[in-house]
């Protein structure tokens, strides 16, 4: 049961983050989220661990998105070739690359200097502390706020 647990503590966020950017709807990521568990605690035996925890309950996440499409008609003129293509998409980082608007902020970053721009990546890709990055560039924590900051100042300003 503590495996379960730590499983959950330490995958939630990442599934839910997962959903959300499929659902573009936090009631749905999280309701779905708990769904994930619920069925990856059911069917906890049928993984082999042959992919990463992660990619196992992603891939249930998934699933579940599609029948609570079809289920509220979500897709109503998508043929089940374009469901499909939707489902080549397994990975958090795939969706966020495909989102035009990260796209578009990672244009912008590069008219930074590249220190700033190094910084807004850990911070926003690698998901990292402040500290930790400071630890990363030999710097300080308070180095990075600052240049974070600025960097988003600055990114602000840029058209």
């Amino acid at each position: 049961m503590q495996d379960i647990e730590k499983i959950y503590k330490e995958y939630f966020e990442t599934v839910n983050k997962y959903l959300f950017c499929l659902t573009h709807n936090s009631d749905i990521s999280e309701e779905l989220t708990q769904e994930t568990f619920y069925k990856a605690v059911k069917k906890i035996d049928t993984y082999k661990g042959e992919c990463k925890m992660s990619v196992w309950l992603c891939q249930i996440a998934k699933n579940l998105w599609y029948d609570y499409c079809r289920k509220n008609k979500k897709f109503v003129n998508t043929k089940e070739e374009d469901l499909l293509n939707v489902q080549a998409i397994n990975t958090l980082e795939e969706q966020i690359i495909l989102n035009d608007e990260k796209i578009l902020l990672y244009k912008k970053m590069q008219c930074l200097d590249e220190k700033a721009r190094e910084v807004l990546y850990l911070r926003l890709t690698g998901e990292l502390s402040f500290r930790e990055i400071g630890i990363i560039l030999n710097r300080t924590e308070n180095w990075a706020r600052i240049t974070f900051y600025r960097a988003k100042n600055q990114l602000k300003e840029v058209d």
